[in-house]
């Protein structure tokens, strides 16, 4: 249990109605399965010591004896079990009957919380059951335990683990909200819904809307089999969810205990982003125990490519997203100055062919002449014939206006004025040629009155891979939102809804190496100069930076993520070797973004000095690497 992470179990058991004692055990089989398998907590079903199908049994002081005495025998056999368990069970508090959940731990009652809405449904439980109270006590077992529906447990060594308990109705009826507001980021919802044609989709939809609504995590555990059939059937549909996304989800009708990690410090750190959620925590009454964290074994999958869906669907639907977003940007822009013509330097690479995709389509949507499009091929000394080639077949396959502008004799005579020798292949030399390339794109603009279209990407802007007032500069830039590792996918969709000549120039630009080709090609006219082979994959790079920009993890967190999500790609050293070049990067390249053209934000990561990221330029890194040299070794 350490870097937020807390290994969470819910559990329906194979039940006897009224059988105290055969519940219990079938419980405790549970609970010791679920710690042997590293879980923290383990959740069980709403009235899961009797039953839930009791009818008036309820009412009979053996029932309610033997669940007494069956929650003793738990917490005695649990007592050397580094696990808390959540049950429920009906219990007796003065005069009155209720239906309970009950927090265990190390051979403690830490609390009961009473249902506090009851329903008089087809159940029945208003029959039986009173409406639960606020900010009491009652003894058991000699001791004094809370008693209360307004109860909150907290971990002393983790704060942001914090368990509200819920019951049944209380999903619909409000107090998933008053205990989220109240400061729980786990809430469980014991329940013992019966089974209806339709009802687990419904269930588990209403379960993603309150756990992404109140950014929590969110355990729904319900009654299933055993249970009475006399008039219902009870299915046993237990999820785990966090922020709204179902991390497990058992079958049903079959008895398992199924698991998730759930991410705390990710619930925390959503709600601090987040300044329309308030905490009020008045409402309720915190209740403190003592669980260390330790290291713990990490089942949860990690896509080693956070920005792409999953699906083939899916991705198909962002790209087009994307694209739509991208040139109804760049379409508004060109109202607002009253600009009817774009120019992009176009290389043959996947930037500069998203950003003439883009503005392929702003012009079609405004219904301009795409001949209006200048799209500028400037070869010099690294251009290859590959890159080359690529770009005037795609610019003359969409029917765009090619230009093109060798800058060879430009730069050499720029070498001489600064005194520069051509062979010292050095930063000079590179940056030479993009400074030159930006120059005549800006000067083409001002001649045609036109927009320079931006082609840099989120990830280049991450690592600061752009040359200052060369490349990093534009008009407008349309990829500042989008990573590279969705490039090749953006540039598949359009392939596959093209016609079949710029399909195949589209699939070779997607297997062209990427380079900014700044350095002489290889002997047989290869590229020579690739990127990823000097500031490391963008795979890597992009998966760092989701986890660093969208939740705040520290680097010691994102490596074991990383070393999860790319098991047998990677090496763990060569993982730590990049995150590290990341860092150094990000850091030392931040005067590059505070002063970047305009873009829209597409997703939820963005660099934008503009609000979406501020940070100064002078920031010091050391307390970031000094996180990852501690992972050496």
């Amino acid at each position: 249990m350490n870097f937020g992470f807390v290994k969470i179990a819910c559990a329906t058991p194979n039940i006897k109605v009224a059988d105290c004692s055969h519940n219990a055990n079938e419980i405790i089989k549970m609970i010791f399965s679920a710690e042997a398998s590293g879980a923290k907590l383990i959740a069980f079903p709403e009235l899961c010591l009797t039953g839930s199908t009791c009818g008036d049994l309820f009412f009979q002081y053996s029932l309610i004896q033997s669940a007494k005495d069956a929650l003793l025998e738990i917490i005695n056999k649990t007592a050397d079990l580094d696990i808390l368990t959540v049950l429920g069970l009906p219990y007796q508090h003065g005069d009155k009957l209720y239906n309970c959940g009950a927090l265990l731990y190390k051979g403690s009652l830490l609390g009961l919380v009473p249902k506090g809405n009851i329903s008089n449904g087809i159940e029945k439980r208003s029959r039986y059951f009173y409406r639960g109270v606020a900010n009491e006590s009652t003894q058991f077992n000699g001791k004094t335990i809370p008693f209360s529906r307004n109860l909150i447990f907290v971990n002393k060594e983790m704060p942001e683990f914090k368990i509200g308990i819920e019951i049944s109705e209380g999903l619909l009826h409000g107090s998933s909200s008053e205990l989220a507001k109240s400061g729980a980021t786990l809430i469980i919802n014991l329940s013992a819904s019966y089974e209806i044609i339709g009802r687990a989709e419904y269930r588990r939809t209403v379960s993603m809307s309150k756990s992404g609504e109140l950014l929590c995590a969110y355990i729904h555990v319900s009654a299933g089999v055993g249970e009475s059939t006399t008039d219902l059937v009870f299915a046993g549909h237990n999820l785990i969810l966090e922020n709204g996304k179902v991390l497990s989800e058992s079958k049903l009708f079959e008895s398992e205990i199924n698991y998730a990690d759930v991410d705390f410090q990710r619930i925390q750190h959503e709600r601090m982003r987040s300044t329309e959620f308030v905490v009020q925590d008045d409402m309720y009454e915190f209740e403190y125990f003592s669980m260390k964290k330790e290291q713990i074994s990490i089942e949860r999958f990690f896509s080693p490519t956070p920005f792409i869906p999953n699906s083939g669907e899916d991705i198909a639907k962002r790209c087009s997203e994307i694209n739509q977003m991208q040139a109804v940007g760049l379409a508004s822009r060109m109202r607002h100055i009253g600009c009817e013509k774009l120019i992009l330097g176009l290389s043959g690479g996947l930037d500069s062919t998203i950003a003439l995709i883009v503005s392929i389509h702003t012009m079609d949507m405004l219904k301009l002449d795409r001949k209006d499009i200048i799209a500028v091929v400037m070869p010099c000394f690294g251009t290859s014939d590959r890159t080359y080639n690529n770009a005037c077949r795609l610019a003359n396959s969409y029917g765009i206006t090619l230009k093109e502008i060798d800058i060879r004799d430009s730069v050499i005579k720029h070498f001489k004025d600064i005194e520069h020798d051509i062979n010292n292949h050095d930063s000079t030399y590179e940056n030479a040629q993009a400074r030159e390339r930006t120059q005549i794109l800006m000067d083409i603009a001002n001649q045609q009155n036109g927009l320079l279209v931006g082609t840099g990407d989120l990830s280049e802007l991450a690592l600061g891979w752009t040359t200052y007032n060369g490349d990093h500069m534009s008009m407008y830039s349309v990829n500042s939102s989008v990573p590279k590792s969705l490039m090749r996918c953006m540039v598949s969709f359009e392939a596959e809804n093209s016609n079949e000549t710029i399909k195949s120039i589209l699939i070779d630009i997607n297997q062209t190496p990427i380079s900014p080709e700044l350095l002489p090609p290889s002997l047989d006219g290869s590229i020579s100069q690739r990127t990823e082979d000097i500031v490391g994959p963008y795979e890597l790079h992009d998966f760092f930076m989701y986890y660093v920009l969208r939740f705040g993890f520290e680097p010691k967190k994102i490596y074991r993520m990383a070393k999860l999500a790319f098991k047998g790609i990677y090496a763990d050293d060569v993982i730590l070797k990049w995150e590290k070049v990341f860092y150094r990067r990000f850091f030392s390249q931040q005067f590059k973004r505070s002063c970047s053209p305009d873009t829209i934000k597409i997703g939820s990561v963005s660099l934008s000095p503009r609000g979406s990221f501020i940070m100064p330029s002078d920031a010091c890194m050391d307390s970031w690497l000094k996180s990852l040299d501690e992972c050496e070794g």
